[in-house]
């Protein structure tokens, strides 16, 4: 059997590749060149999509023969895409507008073989009830969890985050976090690449 592909993880994200090493898997990481700005009139599962392939597609000049997986996640609220707030400010006055608010996350997937051209791709789908938070407990969990302004929504889920939301509905927990391992792994196995060598 052929040895499979090199492996990169076209992202920036330290929550992305720290999900992916709890696989296992040896890989690089490279950070992808691609604007994320929405296109008009796109549904937040279809930027996801879109952009998750276009990180993917970014590397492919400079790692002709690998697996690479792009992932991308959008929030949504009220009809209206939320980014990662970035500094503390933007963060606040989001989590405020989501009090007691339920979102949508769109965690897609894309992994692509550069040596064949074939490409995987997956959006997951996941729904955040938010509790209703005050004003002194949203300054006191960016306080405690600074990343959080790295994470749409500003909510990291896998801190202390978790003390701000009510109820996850979502068929893979790992997607909520950035990557969808469940899927992934389904993908890097069509690949060749075994998790779980017998």
């Amino acid at each position: 059997m052929n040895k499979p592909l090199p492996l990169i993880l076209g992202s920036g994200s330290v929550f992305r590749k720290q999900q992916l090493a709890r696989l296992g898997l040896d890989f690089q990481t490279a950070s992808p060149d691609c604007d994320e700005t929405p296109l008009p009139g796109e549904s937040a599962a279809d930027t996801a999509h879109r952009l998750s392939v276009a990180k993917a597609r970014s590397l492919a000049t400079r790692y002709p023969a690998h697996l690479i997986i792009g992932a991308d996640q959008v929030a949504l609220c009220n009809g209206r895409q939320l980014g990662k707030p970035m500094h503390t400010g933007a963060a606040a006055d989001m989590l405020t507008a989501l009090s007691g608010q339920t979102i949508e996350f769109y965690s897609a997937l894309a992994l692509l073989n550069t040596q064949s051209g074939r490409l995987h791709t997956h959006t997951d789908r996941t729904t955040v009830k938010m509790r209703t938070l005050t004003g002194s407990q949203i300054a006191a969990y960016l306080a405690r969890e600074p990343d959080a302004v790295y994470c749409a929504g500003a909510a990291k889920s896998e801190g202390l985050g978790s003390a701000l939301i009510e109820r996850i509905n979502s068929s893979d927990p790992n997607a909520l976090i950035g990557l969808p391992l469940f899927r992934l792994i389904d993908f890097l196995a069509a690949e060749g690449v075994a998790i779980l060598n017998a």
